[in-house]
């Protein structure tokens, strides 16, 4: 298998912000999170976190989003209800958009996470430590933008996941080999990237 993608398209139908989740409690406490066990009902935004989407919407510099999907853990269904909220939209979950699973690491402090990547840098399929290998990510990550494709026209669609999952997506979308994906600059949380239609 490839470790790389395909582009979608020279021609995007739609506008995408691609947002990381703001600053979470697992952030907070230097812990890795990857789990829908124990990510999609604790390990929500911390204090710092609540004050960067306050600060995000009441500065909102990018065009409107006219639709929001976001993964289902809580700390992205709380950044996207922030940003729900304020354009008084309907926000929808997707499970393809969850944070990468990392494996054995799951629960640990996240000083594990360069362990990881350094095996990432390697090889896009490997699956050390029972880690979601980044071309699974990738996949599954580009199977939404591939789907919102096809069925919207002229959105302007807020997609709210992880770092992880959110710049695996944009190496792939940069027709770059996927074991670079932790050379794409860093994704701060509550960050915005554009992609798509300008």
């Amino acid at each position: 298998m490839s470790n790389t993608l395909q582009p979608l398209s020279d021609y995007w139908r739609n506008r995408y912000l691609l947002m990381r989740h703001g600053h979470s409690q697992a952030n907070q406490q230097g812990l890795i999170i990857s789990s829908p066990e124990r990510g999609i009902n604790e390990f929500g935004l911390s204090v710092i976190g609540e004050r960067q989407l306050a600060q995000a919407v009441a500065e909102w510099g990018w065009p409107k989003p006219t639709k929001i999907v976001h993964s289902d853990f809580l700390r992205t269904t709380q950044t996207a209800a922030r940003v729900a909220s304020a354009f008084k939209l309907e926000m929808a979950a997707d499970k393809r958009l969850r944070e990468r699973y990392f494996g054995e690491f799951d629960g640990q402090a996240d000083e594990h996470y360069p362990d990881v990547w350094a095996l990432d840098s390697r090889d896009a399929e490997h699956g050390h430590y029972q880690v979601e290998a980044v071309s699974v990510v990738a996949a599954r990550m580009s199977a939404v933008i591939e789907a919102l494709e096809q069925q919207d026209e002229g959105e302007t669609i807020l997609v709210v996941s992880h770092g992880d999952p959110l710049q695996i997506l944009l190496t792939a979308l940069g027709n770059k080999p996927l074991t670079q994906h932790r050379e794409q600059p860093a994704l701060l949380p509550a960050s915005i990237t554009q992609i798509g239609r300008t």
